[in-house]
């Protein structure tokens, strides 16, 4: 039987398929759990709520400590700082010695901290309350306890940064002048802590001006001037021995604390304080009791709305290294929900659960975070591909907003820079849109050029707003994945106000500038060139991924209905235009090519495959699928780990037993200078590393399903060795729940069930029951 057979038959047989209930997903199985107390930062557990968060640990001395982070807590050099840490001890000391055990409940989104000694005990509870900015610690003892609260902090002066550090701040670690790192301001309040920093200075405008954009500055607010960030700590029975140290009045076998944690812009310290405790106050309105049952209530939503429970289906298989998979699965999807809904996008180098470390010889604090504030997009996309089959939508949003807010920068660039209208993004940004300026390059003179509406560099002869950092120079392509990222969120989710609010009015700027950027050649076809395939091959003709990213975008763009016909016209004109994909035929086997006219490698990347991942313009159900096997099997880097994304395009091309190698690998790394097991990294980044995960994440969803046309392929890429019971996402606002044991298929609900007509499995392997 061929594949079209196939199709027809399977999705003619998965219509008779049960449709049984499924029971609510047990994660317990793949908590994190300690029996002993951690040395450092290093043997911290992630938690938060999605904008705050928290990295928890217990001293050998019987200290709980924690720092707190929040998604937006910029400091006037741009960089993502902690916004403290706090220090609770208890007398008695239960936590020290005797039983010990801290345990992350991924089903209730908590950390569970137990002491016992002699027959005493303490058990703490850690949350970050999901529909509120504030941490809940809430503590029970068999016998009086009392408990001392110590503000922690390490930003006690102002200071001048040292050389070594100066990665942390990378895009100003170039600057001419010194560069500082303020302190933090301690406010006195009663029977509380509160503490903030704020901005007092600001790269904003400086950064604009090296890159002659600083009238921009003229008509616009300086995001990161005057903005304040920090928490106000109260408790139950909690007085003040200082401005730093909160203590119990009397020793209780309750307890409970509460951390409001608040970012906005304010005129002064003082003014932040009267925010924060009104924002505390207002919380405190709601019964605690009524906050855990809602909070508790999240946590069993996201679990129940998607999960992919992996197991062994022959006893003869690595059964702890399939368990690696679904807990890796599981840990790093609980890392995206802890930190994903904030104002700002995910960091990939660290996300907000970094901390102290020591990095060439010496030691850094946790504000610390190799390559910096910056965005850097082919870092920064990947843990956003794996939310569309996971339904996380909402988490997607950070991202989509960033880039929307930094259009008007966008489009002025590009106007200044090459006199034309429409709008591009630099590979490496920070969140208000200009390029990092150490790529960019600080001693830059400008001067008019003849050429009307263009500026030209005296150095060198180079244009405007071209990267002195060649690895990122003409890297310019993001724009076009971001477009196409955001048509796939629009077939997950059918969500017309986003096509219209924001898909719509960023692709056409998008679309514009590489209508008016690039020349025709004698044939009439778009001449990419100057140009680069991703950092890996410089001053090349015709790259890859732009050709097969605007391949992608603009047919689907002219499809909805919501594309103005002017619009359409242009797309549709460039489309016509647009060249043929680049191939190469090596012996006479035709094979797809990162460009034309490549020169040496200069980066490790495969972007001849980005007409696979992230453009599917090859793959299952798709033509030609020899050619995109053959470049596949022959691509120079072999590497999966990290941002690598080998173990995607595997899947997408049925490659199943090397797909589930690779996810497998990957979920069982294990980086020994952390003892949570989903801190992976640092691998090309930091600790820990956002990309390693969430390219596993999408690797494994696709080996499950994949959506072509409006085809639901199930099991595409699966391997006899796994059990599955899994509820996953497909486009239309589509769920697909069930179980496959032993290679049959005994449980499947599809929502809505119109959608069942379309599912497919090309697997003969797979049997429907």
């Amino acid at each position: 039987m061929n594949s079209k057979q196939i199709f027809i038959a399977c999705m003619i047989v998965v219509g008779a398929v049960s449709c049984r209930q499924q029971k609510t997903p047990d994660v317990s199985a793949y908590n994190v759990v300690w029996e002993s107390q951690s040395d450092n930062s290093c043997g911290s557990m992630p938690i938060g709520n999605g904008d705050v968060g928290a990295n928890v640990w217990v001293s050998p001395n019987g200290e709980l400590l924690f720092y707190i982070s929040k998604t937006d807590s910029w400091d006037g050099n741009g960089s993502l700082l902690k916004i403290g840490k706090l220090k609770l001890s208890f007398v008695p000391n239960l936590l020290a010695s005797g039983d010990f055990r801290q345990e992350l409940d991924l089903a209730a989104g908590t950390i569970r901290i137990t002491g016992k000694q002699d027959g005493k005990t303490l058990s703490l509870d850690f949350r970050v309350d999901a529909v509120s900015p504030v941490i809940h610690i809430d503590g029970k003892s068999s016998v009086p306890v009392e408990m001392t609260v110590v503000y922690d902090g390490w930003r006690r002066e102002s200071r001048l940064m040292s050389d070594s550090e100066k990665s942390r701040i990378y895009g100003m670690s170039g600057a001419p002048h010194p560069l500082v790192v303020e302190a933090d301001t301690i406010l006195n309040c009663d029977n509380s802590l509160m503490w903030c920093h704020r901005n007092s200075f600001s790269i904003w405008k400086e950064t604009l001006e090296v890159q002659s954009l600083g009238d921009y500055a003229d008509s616009h607010e300086d995001p990161l001037l005057g903005l304040a960030f920090g928490a106000l700590v109260t408790g139950e029975g909690m007085k003040n021995r200082s401005p730093e140290i909160l203590v119990s009045e009397k020793a209780a076998t309750k307890q409970h604390l509460e951390i409001c944690v608040l970012t906005e812009k304010a005129a002064t310290a003082d003014d932040w304080a009267a925010s924060v405790s009104r924002l505390s106050a207002a919380s405190s309105k709601t019964s605690l009791a009524q906050r855990k049952a809602e909070h508790e209530k999240y946590w069993n939503d996201v679990w129940n709305s998607h999960f992919i429970l992996v197991t062994p289906s022959d006893a003869s298989v690595d059964s702890l290294r399939i368990a690696g998979v679904t807990r890796g699965y599981a840990l790093q999807r609980f890392i995206n929900l802890c930190s994903g809904k904030g104002r700002m996008p995910i960091k990939f180098n660290g996300n907000i659960f970094n901390v102290d470390s020591v990095t060439f010889n010496e030691p850094f604090d946790a504000d610390y975070r190799r390559w910096g504030g910056c965005y850097w997009w082919q870092n920064t996309r990947l843990p956003y591909f794996a939310m569309l089959y996971s339904g996380d939508f909402d988490l997607m949003k950070s991202l989509f907003g960033m880039y929307i807010d930094a259009l008007p920068l966008a489009k002025f660039r590009t106007h200044r820079y090459f006199g034309i209208e429409g709008a591009y993004f630099p590979e490496t940004m920070y969140f208000w849109g200009v390029m990092n300026n150490d790529n960019y390059g600080w001693s830059r003179t400008w001067t008019d050029n003849s050429r009307e509406g263009s500026l030209r560099s005296a150095e060198e002869g180079q244009p405007a707003g071209l990267s002195q950092n060649r690895y990122i120079r003409y890297l310019w392509e993001g724009a076009i994945e971001l477009t196409s990222l955001m048509l796939d969120y629009y077939d997950f989710t059918g969500d017309r106000v986003f096509v219209r609010d924001t898909l719509l009015p960023f692709a056409g700027e998008i679309v514009m500038f590489y209508r008016n950027r690039y020349p025709t050649d004698d044939n009439g076809k778009i001449l990419f060139e100057p140009a680069q395939a991703l950092e890996t091959y410089w001053d090349i003709t015709n790259p890859m991924p732009e050709i097969a990213g605007l391949r992608s975008i603009l047919p689907r763009l002219i499809k909805l209905d919501e594309t103005s016909a002017k619009l359409k016209k242009i797309c549709a004109d460039m489309f016509a235009e647009l060249p043929d994909l680049p191939t190469t035929e090596p012996n006479g086997e035709k094979r797809l090519a990162a460009g034309e006219n490549l020169q040496k490698r200069s980066n490790i990347e495969t972007p001849e495959l980005y007409a696979v991942f992230p453009y599917h313009l090859f793959g299952l159900g798709k033509p030609s699928l020899d050619i995109v096997k053959r470049t596949f099997e022959h691509r120079i880097i072999k590497d999966y780990h990290g941002w690598q994304q080998a173990a995607i395009m595997a899947a997408l091309i049925g490659e199943g037993e090397q797909a589930a190698k690779m996810v497998t690998d990957n979920f069982n790394t294990k980086y020994e200078g952390s003892r949570f097991p989903a801190f992976w990294g640092p691998n090309y980044d930091w600790v820990p590393d956002q990309d390693h995960g969430n390219v596993s994440m999408r690797a494994l969803q696709n080996m499950l399903i994949q959506t072509v046309n409006d085809s639901i392929l199930l099991f595409p890429a699966w391997t006899p060795e796994w059990n599955v019971r899994f509820k996953v996402w497909a486009t239309g606002n589509t769920s697909v729940e069930g179980e496959l044991k032993n290679g049959t298929i005994v449980r499947l609900k599809v929502v809505p069930e119109h959608r069942r007509k379309d599912i497919v499995i090309l697997d003969n392997r797979i049997i429907l029951q």
